[in-house]
């Protein structure tokens, strides 16, 4: 797979209405990528795809990401075995964002040892300010990260 060829972005019609992938990256040449449990429909992690990761996920059926931090592309499960399969995949509107439903191997997504990365709730109805402090909700370990990863996060 050298070459990440997607179709040409036409007008905002062909975009929003027609049928070819024409995804758009930001000025970074990333996609938010949203994974969610194609079962129960848990949203399980955000993270980010440049052209090669969402390339390799269409083809490999497993979700592929871009890592900022590491600036590096990598597979889902790579270090930690908990890969996910991809069920289903859609964009948004005016393609800028992906969303997948996966079948999440291993007890969980989050690399803090949990089923989902979104495990704390802010209170709504409250002014923000610095004491405003976030509830736990679904944030359970469920596995060791430390054993699991050591050092390395996928």
């Amino acid at each position: 797979m050298d070459s990440y060829t997607f179709s040409e972005r036409g007008a905002t019609q062909e975009v929003e209405e027609g049928c070819a992938l024409a995804p758009k990256f930001d000025a970074d040449g990333l996609l938010t990528c949203v994974a969610s449990d194609a079962t129960t429909g848990e949203l399980l992690m955000v993270a980010h795809m440049n052209a090669e990761a969402l390339a390799k996920t269409i083809e490999s059926g497993e979700a592929w990401y871009f890592s900022r931090s590491r600036r590096r592309l990598w597979r889902k499960g790579e270090s930690s075995g908990h890969l996910q399969r991809v069920v289903e995949m859609r964009v948004d509107c005016d393609q800028d964002a992906i969303w997948i439903k996966v079948e999440q191997a291993g007890p969980g997504a989050c690399h803090t040892g949990r089923r989902s990365c979104f495990y704390r709730a802010v209170p709504l109805g409250k002014t923000p300010d610095a004491s405003l402090l976030m509830e736990f909700r679904g944030a359970e370990k469920a596995f060791d990260p430390q054993a699991v990863y050591g050092d390395a996060k996928s």
